[in-house]
């Protein structure tokens, strides 16, 4: 009888230029296309670095989930480009993922983000991305590489 196991892809790059972004602000990162691997689901990990100072409104950045089934038809007001997004309120993006950033500093907040496709009732679309709304009253690090984003496709196989 063979067994059911979860296997993970290699990490991938996910494209979202954070270096700057004001407290008060959101930006989209470029859709992951999943309509060749077709995962199962997703798992995203973000290290986001404030610029120096106290947190003080939220002292949060949230991560907001989009989908596509097509491309071109994307939740809410995503484009599914590297893009600033203007946030909507209420607003139709799935989540929040609250990652706290209560602590005086040029902090790196690190987060594994286990199931993306918990965000879509369990399904992972065939594309998808997240945004980042920064309510942390610190404008994210000016340096781009001190962010990273990355996801890591889950997969069943069988033993």
């Amino acid at each position: 009888m063979a067994n059911r196991k979860l296997a993970y892809a290699a990490s991938a790059s996910i494209t979202c230029t954070l270096a700057s972004l004001a407290s008060g602000s959101a930006r989209e990162c470029t859709a992951v296309d999943n309509s060749v691997n077709l995962y199962l689901d997703a798992m995203v990990y973000v290290a986001l670095k404030l610029a120096t100072g106290t947190p003080a409104s939220d002292k949060s950045l949230y991560l907001w989930f989009y989908g596509s089934e097509d491309g071109t038809n994307v939740t809410d007001n995503a484009t599914g480009t590297d893009a600033a997004l203007t946030m909507r309120s209420p607003t139709n993006l799935h989540g929040p993922f609250v990652i706290a950033t209560p602590d005086a500093g040029a902090l790196t907040y690190k987060k594994i983000i286990p199931s993306v496709a918990a965000f879509f009732d369990g399904a992972l679309p065939k594309k998808w991305g997240f945004v980042v709304e920064n309510k942390s009253g610190l404008a994210l690090d000016a340096t781009e590489t001190n962010h990273t984003k990355e996801y890591s496709g889950v997969y069943e196989t069988i033993a």
